[in-house]
This record gives C-alpha cells, structure tokens and sequence, in this order.
C-alpha cells in the first residue's frame, strides 16, 4: 500500500522540497515552509486510458465559440477585466482587510442577478449578517442566491442542484476540503480548495470570482501557484487614511494588465470615479515651488497626476533620497542625470519625492516632470499653475518621445491645462488641441529654463 507523502510549499514562491529548510532554497524568503501531506491518487485496475478520456486534436479541428462577455455592472471593473467578465473564467480578488473586496463584489451583484443567477457563498458571515449588509448598500435582487459554508463539497452540491451562472466565494481561506486533515487556510486546502473550483468553471462555464486575502508582505496569501491556476488576478488596493481605492490586475488572460479602476468608499458602499485626473489634482497649491503635473498611461487611460519634490540642503554626508508613488531607483537615477547634465549640485541636497493620490508611475513619462518639480524645488521658483510635462529622460539628458502623445494631450486640454512640455523628436503626427500652448525640447536644460521662465510670460 502507498504511503503518504510529506513535502514543504513555500507560501512566497510556491516551490516544492522534500524536506523543511529555515529558508527557501528557490526564493531565499526565510521561515515560509509548510507542511503538507500528499495522499496517494487510488489507480485503476488497467493502465490503459479511461473511455471518457479527452484524445488530442489539431487547433485548426477545435470549434471556437469566441470569448462571451458580460458587463458585472461596474464600468471600473470591467474596464480592468478588460471589457467586462469571461464566462467561464476564475477571477481571484485580493487586497487589506477591509479594503472593500466583499462590498464590491457584493455590489455587482445588482446588475449581474438581472440576466443570470448568482450564489453568494461566504465562510466569513451568517445569512443575516450578509442580509445586514446588502441592505446597506441596497443590493435586493431577487435572483441572488445566499449560502453561508465553509466545507468544499457542501459547496459543489449546493452549485450542482442551483446550476447557477456565477458562484462568488468569501473568502478561499476559509474552505476545506474534509478530504485534507489540514486546516482550513493552510498551502494544501487553499490549492486543493482552489483546484476545484477553477474544474468546476472549466467544466461547467460558471463564472467563478474567488476572494483572497494578503499575507504581511502584500502579497495573496497560501502557494504562489494560486495565482497560476487562476484566469485573473486583481488587487484592491488604498490608502487606509483615504476613501480612494485603486483595483488593478497582476494578470489576465483575457486582456490587459495596465488599466486600473477608481473607487470610492462612500457610506453606502462603493462608488465609481470616472475621472481620476481631476481627483489626483484636487487640492493642488497654487504659486508653489517643487511640483509639476505629469501624464502617464495606465492602460489606454491618459491620467494626470502631480509630482512632489522637495530639495532640501543635507546635514548629512551621504544625502538622504525618499520616494513614495515612484520607483527608489529610477528616482535617484534621475537625480544623478539633473545634477550632471541640468546643472544642479544635488550632491549637497536631500530629495523628497512624493505622488499625490496613492498612484504610482511606473511609466517612462513621468521622467521629465519629475526633474522638473526637482529644478523648480532647487531654484525655489514656481512652475506655472497650467503647466504640464510628458517625456522620458536618457542618461546623456536628452528628451525621448513617448507613446499615445495625443491622448495626453487632449486630457490636459480637457483639464484646463494651457501650457505642456514634450519632447522634440517622435514619429507620432501631432494633433494639438485647441488652446493648449505646446513646448518642444530637445534635453532638460531646456526643458528646465522653459517650464521655469514659462511663469513669468
């Protein structure tokens, strides 16, 4: 008779070892090996293929019936999802407890129950505590279906009797499989837990959305092969001491992975913010040095943002550098170009570099804003309140085009904004809005004397 097997998950990576280590050889994350006990799969009496097994075919043989999708109701969320939900698809929705995973899904609940049916399983609420809350935020449909369990296989009976369209589950930790004597929430029962569910919407078409929870690092907690076997991975992201949420996907098989959707949270519930650019300047001081407004692309979404910098002399032999919304290394990178190529001694200086509205640019336009707001900081001059900057920035200073040149500007146009900075080169034919006062240069210091004299026409 086989005997069971015992192997060690890392929850950071994933990876497999016969035995425990204090670190993980693949990853080199310490104390995050887990046990779990494998029982052997019962064999058949041959060792020939099953009747019902599927034979390989060629591509061209296979039918097609194209993606079906399916709006949830949220233009936010569909616009991440890529154009809405896949029937049929797994969607793991992660984020900080209390971020608003439950609400959100609980409110898209509103529009999906009016052409399909949906089962609501959670393991985290009763019934009456689910009932509280849909009456808070006003989600009554009457094809809304309600289960509160936590046993896998209570679960599958109850979807195989209902057949429903689409299962939500709150959250993955809290399932288990009774087949696994582990604990609800350990590497094996989430991966077993999960394994089940991505079969049951492969083999039935049930649009599964699965909520998962963070570990300390932020990242989904249980096996990192989680987020392989899922179609979809989406994060809910927000500052705690802000009402503003950010949804972005880590991956998506079905469309892109660079759009993000903008929330709300309101006290009923969820909220959806169309223009993000006019709420991530809101607040912007007037007549203030080390500030300037980029425009970047998240996704086909032109979004304006305003870039922070404060210079300050350093008590200091090594300069301190911070930075919050955008990347530490790339942030002293062009620090490093503005002081040898835009004529600041930054050498002597601390640099404080912050994006306001929890965003981060990941994107190579927001080089030349930041450089920017650094000169404006230094030199304690104002950059005109109507000014916008696009471009990225090379080692030897000069200013590279950017794609999608024209979305960004009609955006600031559409803002009110009158004056913008862009790079000289580029293939792209520029459509100018009406208004706008465009500034083309070749390198930052003519970027620098531009933005900071355009204050005093």
């Amino acid at each position: 008779m086989a005997k069971n097997k015992t192997v060690f998950f890392c929850t950071a990576c994933g990876n497999e070892t016969p035995k425990w280590q204090g670190r993980c050889p693949a990853c080199g994350a310490w104390n995050t090996l887990e046990e779990h006990v494998e029982k052997p799969v019962p064999m058949g009496k041959g060792r020939g293929p099953s009747p019902a097994a599927k034979r390989p075919q060629r591509l061209s043989q296979i039918e097609s019936g194209g993606e079906l999708r399916f709006s949830t109701g949220l233009g936010e969320l569909d616009r991440v999802l890529g154009g809405g939900a896949v029937a049929g698809s797994l969607v793991l929705v992660g984020g900080a407890p209390g971020i608003g995973k439950s609400t959100l899904l609980l409110q898209i609940c509103n529009r999906l129950c009016r052409e399909r049916s949906v089962l609501y399983v959670s393991g985290e609420e009763s019934e009456s505590q689910l009932k509280l809350r849909a009456v808070r935020l006003r989600v009554e449909p009457e094809e809304l279906y309600i289960l509160s369990e936590t046993r896998l296989s209570d679960i599958l009976e109850a979807v195989e009797e209902m057949k429903p369209d689409i299962l939500i589950v709150d959250s993955i930790q809290t399932l288990y499989n009774e087949e696994n004597e582990s604990s609800p929430g350990s590497v094996s029962q989430v991966k077993d837990c999960t394994m089940a569910l991505m079969h049951l919407s492969k083999a039935r078409g049930v649009t599964v959305f699965v909520v998962g929870h963070i570990n300390k690092d932020g990242n989904i907690a249980g096996p990192k092969v989680l987020e392989h076997m899922v179609d979809c991975v989406l994060y809910f992201e927000g500052d705690p001491n802000t009402s503003y949420r950010l949804l972005r996907a880590a991956k998506n098989r079905f469309g892109s992975t660079n759009e993000i959707g903008v929330f709300e949270m309101l006290d009923g519930g969820l909220a959806e913010v169309p223009n993000p650019s006019q709420l991530l300047l809101s607040g912007r001081p007037a007549g203030a040095s080390g500030t300037c407004v980029a425009c970047v692309m998240e996704g086909t979404r032109p979004v304006l943002a305003e870039v922070q910098v404060l210079v300050a002399k350093s008590a200091l032999s090594v300069p301190r550098r911070t930075a919050d919304g955008f990347d530490f290394n790339r942030a002293a990178l062009l620090l490093a170009v503005a002081e040898r190529r835009g004529g600041m001694k930054l050498g002597y200086f601390d640099a404080y570099i912050n994006v306001i509205g929890g965003l981060r640019l990941d994107e190579p336009g927001a080089d030349l804003p930041l450089i920017l707001a650094a000169a404006s900081s230094y030199r304690d001059v104002p950059m005109d309140h109507g000014l916008a900057a696009i471009g990225e920035v090379g080692l030897t200073g000069e200013v590279r085009a950017v794609s999608h040149l024209n979305q960004r500007l009609a955006e600031a146009a559409r803002l009110g904004f009158t004056k913008c900075v862009i790079p000289r080169g580029g293939g792209e034919k520029l459509e100018i809005p009406q208004g706008l006062t465009v500034y083309r240069v070749r390198n930052i210091r003519e970027a620098i004397e531009t933005a900071l004299s355009t204050e005093q026409a």
